[in-house]
């Protein structure tokens, strides 16, 4: 029974989207199940409650949705407001950690919760913009909201977010409510539309392309800079282009160290193996950590004099990623 299942939503997928040319993990991907539950029944009590939409991968729940439309009047606020009010968070789907995300979906607006929470759940917009504004374009041959379903919930796509993007994270609180303490938050992450799209266009263009090009991403405050440059570093360091690596290491660059260290933790949790990320305040240390084969280094206010000193303990020159305020 979905409420039961006792497994995380973290490792639920066998083996990851295959790359060209390895058919072993062709066979593996092939052998996953992804399967959609309509009116799926998640309450054991008496009420037997039900939502929309219940996705699936190998039997365990990933995604729910609540869909609502205009013949029935109603919007994606609504379909928010019914999680808040009629899903009960300490029933076992919604429980933190068991499902990567909870959308609430109308025709032509997406958002999402990654921790239902009662009333207090915070859903964010997952749409593309439009106009350089909030929203979805017009969509000529459907509806503004197709692109959950066209683009983002293929399986490839869906996979990838497992495995590159979707992540519980730590992280101290601000302002703990006890003051005897700073005690550590739980966060579950899923990337906002602009943050996947950004990475996988980078992506896909130093993969076409090649290194020595230059990007340009402006995102505006909250919009989670922190974890779109994470995501970045992590996945260039196994970028490939005609069979070779494209960048030896990963340099990031920030101007503020409180940024700095923000996202040297983030980076940190999101990479696999701690020991391949490294932190330079001078260029000795960048230069130590180069020799010492870390694979991405967090570096605070290091201008590109330092850098250029660094270049000769690169066998190539990194890809080198720069946090700047304005």
């Amino acid at each position: 029974m979905p409420g039961g299942a006792q497994s995380t939503c973290c490792a639920t997928a066998s083996g990851t989207a295959p790359s060209t040319g390895n058919e072993l993990a062709r066979e593996r991907f092939a052998q996953n199940r992804f399967t959609v539950t309509r009116q799926l029944r998640y309450s054991r009590d008496e009420t037997q409650r039900a939502l929309d939409i219940g996705l699936f991968i190998n039997g365990l729940p990933i995604i729910t949705f609540e869909l609502k439309n205009n013949l029935t009047k109603q919007t994606v606020g609504d379909a928010v407001e019914q999680y808040r009010k009629d899903r009960n968070p300490r029933e076992k789907l919604f429980e933190f950690g068991r499902c990567v995300a909870h959308f609430a979906v109308d025709e032509s607006d997406v958002r999402f919760c990654t921790h239902l929470q009662g009333k207090a759940s915070w859903f964010l917009p997952f749409n593309r913009g439009w106009n350089d504004g909030a929203g979805n374009p017009p969509n000529p041959n459907g509806l503004k909201a197709d692109y959950l379903w066209r683009e983002v919930l293929t399986r490839e796509s869906l996979t990838d977010i497992i495995e590159n993007y979707a992540q519980v994270v730590e992280s101290r609180e601000e302002k703990p409510r006890d003051k005897r303490s700073r005690g550590k938050i739980r966060k579950q992450i899923w990337p906002r539309y602009h943050q996947l799209d950004a990475v996988r266009r980078l992506l896909s263009d130093v993969a076409e392309h090649g290194a020595g090009r230059r990007y340009l991403i402006q995102h505006s405050a909250g919009s989670g800079k922190s974890n779109s440059i994470a995501w970045l570093a992590h996945q260039s360091i196994g970028l490939k282009r005609n069979g070779a690596a494209v960048f030896d290491s990963i340099v990031v660059v920030t101007d503020r160290r409180i940024l700095d260290r923000q996202i040297n933790d983030t980076i940190r949790q999101y990479t696999q193996i701690g020991s391949t990320v490294g932190h330079a305040e001078r260029s000795g240390d960048l230069r130590r950590s180069i020799e010492d084969g870390k694979k991405i280094t967090g570096a605070a206010k290091i201008p590109p004099a330092m850098l250029n000193r660094a270049k000769g303990h690169f066998r190539r020159m990194p890809a080198t990623l720069f946090s700047t305020k304005d």
